[in-house]
């Protein structure tokens, strides 16, 4: 997902077919709990799913609209919502077919057929909007239609994590009566099949009531979520946590906040962590003089210390992370462990930097936008220069640009080694990888290796059983250890902190990164 601001610093084999459990819907019962008021930092871009691509719009997303496949609470293998069953018609991962429930209906009354799931994946992509999922699905040919229930997409290749994006904030299915099919929606309302209801939109906070009309697999257990936007004012969404004003401060909290707060528990506020895939790494111009010597990565790689970083800057609200896919995700190794180790090795930076035939200190500029990655990554930074500095190897220093001009820069290749930022738009080991060491990746770093791009990325995305993967994946994490157009620094942790009498955030916080609201209840 878009590089984006941090958090804060069980997994399962895709089945090729998946179907519906019993006990599924929620029919008009609606929630019968007390209503819920959640503070966040981030904004919600978009109430438009052809165009949100953030954290803050999926959250609206995955609660406004349905999908054809969702993320069960603390999982990472997707099951039917929309669909009563869906599966891989071909052992290629070419062509998936799904078949939709009967009765389905959005929440104006609007029947949902298979011609509205077909209309939401065209629109979208047709759209193409630059901030938008459309990304996401480069290899999806067309969709068919053959039948009001049944829907077929054909991919232009091998895609097995395809039910994975559609179980994601990219697969939200909209209304054809309601949606122009060559433009954004810019109104601010939004017309979804989800638990929620959208009632009312605006800069400072949404207003969300319970869909009487969905039909699925939650269980919604309030009677409503107002979120409230801080517009990244940390200090204001603290204090209204501790004076009431909201139940829950979710997103955007520093890490001395969490910290502080946690001293209070039992004093009216709770502190909850839950699992994270969100990641951070130092990303590496490989054509720049400097960084563009593979000494010079191995020996910021021997002299890092992500534990230090961790403590002093994080204050234990984030993990170190010694590969680039993340604990908790299948297909994860350690191999910058194993090649570098965990504790800096100054003896081992020197020998790196004199095969590369470097004598003198190593002249470095490490580069942050804290206004797209969080108020510590400054601090993070100044910390890893430090680090190197005390070597005796380089000389390091920091400086930090707004966010649109850190990518503009990057784009022209005028860093060396800068900051990015990754959310998963789904749980997969693909997403860590692809987006990153395929064609076109986002890091702008001027890496490619031919055998991550014509082999290993192919042959994991043809891979309908994800578990056997593994290999590949392992043998791609070896050969980026190696060459280090990136340095993983830290895996995130899932906070959010409640006051006394709000419960269910422990279904809110996981790998899948789905927000359920409708886990959320209160006294």
């Amino acid at each position: 997902m878009r590089n984006q601001w941090p958090v804060l610093p069980i997994v399962a084999g895709l089945a090729s077919g998946l179907l519906t459990g019993c006990g599924s819907g929620s029919g008009d019962s609606g929630g019968t709990g007390s209503s819920v008021v959640m503070g966040m930092s981030d904004d919600v871009l978009a109430t438009d799913p052809a165009s949100g691509y953030d954290p803050g719009s999926w959250l609206l997303f995955n609660n406004v609209f349905q999908s054809l496949l969702s993320f069960p609470k603390g999982a990472t293998q997707p099951q039917p919502e929309v669909a009563k069953d869906c599966a891989f018609t071909d052992t290629q991962a070419m062509v998936y077919k799904c078949e939709l429930k009967d009765g389905l209906k959005f929440s104006n009354g609007d029947a949902l057929t298979s011609e509205d799931v077909k209309f939401s994946f065209d629109r979208m992509l047709k759209i193409n909007d630059s901030a938008g999922p459309a990304i996401m699905f480069p290899l999806l040919d067309k969709v068919e239609t053959p039948d009001a229930k049944t829907v077929v997409f054909r991919m232009k290749a091998p895609d097995a994590t395809f039910p994975s994006k559609i179980a994601s904030g990219a697969g939200s299915i909209v209304d054809h009566r309601q949606y122009d099919a060559n433009g954004l929606r810019t109104d601010g309302k939004a017309v979804g099949s989800g638990p929620y209801k959208l009632d009312s939109f605006d800069k400072d906070k949404a207003v969300f009531s319970v869909n009487g009309k969905y039909e699925g697999t939650a269980k919604v257990k309030n009677s409503g979520v107002t979120l409230k936007f801080f517009h990244g004012d940390r200090a204001a969404l603290k204090k209204a946590l501790l004076d009431g004003g909201i139940d829950i401060a979710y997103r955007g909290l520093s890490a001395s906040d969490v910290a502080g707060l946690d001293q209070q528990d039992g004093k009216g506020v709770d502190v909850i962590e839950g699992s994270s895939a969100e990641v951070q790494h130092l990303v590496f111009n490989m054509k720049d003089p400097v960084t563009g010597k593979l000494g010079v990565r191995k020996a910021i790689a021997y002299l890092i210390d992500r534990d230090a970083l961790i403590n002093n800057v994080y204050q234990g609200t984030a993990a170190p992370l010694y590969s680039i896919i993340p604990a908790g995700i299948a297909g994860h190794n350690t191999a910058f462990f194993d090649t570098y180790g965990a504790r800096p090795s100054r003896d081992k930076a020197a020998a790196a930097l004199q095969a590369e035939g470097i004598t003198g200190k190593v002249k470095l500029t490490l580069w942050s936008t804290p206004s797209r990655y969080g108020p510590a990554t400054d601090e993070e930074l100044k910390a890893i220069a430090g680090q190197l500095n005390a070597s005796g190897l380089f000389e390091a220093d920091v400086k930090s640009v707004a966010f649109d001009q850190y990518e503009k820069d990057i784009a022209q290749g005028k860093y060396g080694v800068y900051v990015k930022g990754w959310v998963p738009d789904y749980p997969d080991a693909d997403n860590f990888t692809a987006p990153f060491f395929g064609k076109g990746n986002v890091l702008g770093n001027n890496y490619t290796n031919r055998t991550i791009t014509g082999s290993l990325i192919p042959s994991t995305a043809a891979q309908s059983d994800r578990s056997a993967t593994d290999k590949d994946f392992g043998r791609l994490q070896d050969i980026v250890a190696a060459e280090l157009p990136v340095l993983p620094v830290w895996q995130a942790k899932q906070y959010a902190v409640v006051r006394d009498g709000v419960y269910g955030l422990e279904y809110c916080l996981d790998a899948s990164t789905v927000f359920r609201f409708w886990e959320l209840s209160k006294d």
